[in-house]
C-alpha cells in the first residue's frame, strides 16, 4: 500500500472584508477537494490578520491570530514553527488549487534527490511569461518565471540549510531573497508545469491605502538592496 504522504500548509490571510474572507474560503476548499485525503493528508495554517473575526476556524484549518505586527515571513515563521511534516507549502490566500496539483509536484521530488523547492504551474500568468502546460520541470530562479512568490513548496529540511525566511521582510522581495538564498546555496528549484495553481493576483494588496502599500512594496527593495548588491557583485567596480 502506498504510503501517505504529509504537507504542511501554511496561508496567510487578511480577512478584512466578506469578499476577502471568502478569497481564504474559496483558497482552501479548492485545496481540500484537490486530492485523495488517503494518499495526501493537507495540515492547514491559517495566519488570518483580522482580528476582528476572532475566534472563526476556517473550515479544515487551524486558524491562528498572532499578536506579533503583521510580515509575511514573519507570519510565515509562525505557521512553520506549528508545523513539522517533511513537505511545507507556503501560500498566498488568493490561490485556487486544481485536482492532484500535490501528486504532480511530488513527482519531481522522487525523481530527483537533489530537489530542494519547486512551485506550481498558474494557467493565468506562466502563460504569459511563454511557459507550456504540461512541458517538463524548468529548473532556475527568475521571479515570477520558475519562482512562483505566491506558492512556494518545499521540502522541510532545506531549512536546516537555508535558515528560516528572513523576519526582515514585511511583503514585497519576500520571494527574492528566497530565490537568491536558494541559487547562493546551489539549492534546486524548478517549476513544474504540470501542477496547476492559480493565482488570483494581489486581492489584499490592492485593498490597501497607498500608503500602506507603498510601506508593503517600495520600501522593502531598500533592505533586499542592502542585503544582497555586495552578495551578488551589484554596482562592484573592477579596480
Amino acid at each position: 500500500m502506498k504510503e501517505k504522504v504529509e504537507i504542511d500548509i501554511i496561508i496567510l490571510s487578511y480577512a478584512q472584508t466578506d469578499e476577502l474572507k471568502k478569497v481564504t474560503i474559496d483558497c482552501v476548499n479548492s485545496l481540500m477537494k484537490s486530492e485523495d485525503p488517503e494518499e495526501i493528508k493537507f495540515n492547514v495554517i491559517v495566519v488570518e490578520s483580522e482580528k476582528s473575526i476572532k475566534p472563526f476556524q476556517y473550515e479544515n484549518t487551524q486558524t491562528i491570530y498572532p499578536d506579533q505586527e503583521f510580515g509575511y515571513h514573519n507570519y510565515m515563521n509562525i505557521g512553520i514553527e506549528m508545523t513539522s511534516a517533511p513537505y511545507l507549502c507556503l501560500c498566498n490566500n488568493d490561490l485556487i488549487f486544481h485536482p492532484q496539483w500535490a501528486t504532480e509536484i511530488l513527482i519531481p521530488f522522487n525523481q530527483f534527490t537533489d530537489l530542494s523547492s519547486a512551485s506550481p504551474f498558474c494557467t493565468l500568468h506562466h502563460p504569459k511569461m511563454g511557459f507550456k502546460k504540461n512541458d517538463g520541470p524548468k529548473l532556475g530562479y527568475r521571479i515570477r518565471n520558475e519562482v512562483a512568490g505566491w506558492c512556494l513548496f518545499l521540502k522541510r529540511d532545506v531549512l536546516r540549510l537555508t535558515g528560516k525566511p528572513d523576519r526582515n521582510y514585511k511583503f514585497w522581495c519576500a520571494d527574492n531573497d528566497y530565490s537568491n538564498t536558494l541559487w547562493v546555496l546551489k539549492l534546486n528549484h524548478m517549476l513544474v508545469t504540470s501542477s496547476f495553481v492559480d493565482h488570483l493576483e494581489n486581492k489584499t494588496l490592492n485593498s490597501q491605502t497607498i500608503e500602506r502599500q507603498d510601506e508593503l512594496t517600495e520600501k522593502e527593495t531598500v533592505y533586499f538592496d542592502k542585503k544582497w548588491k555586495y552578495r551578488t557583485g551589484q554596482d562592484w567596480v573592477l579596480l
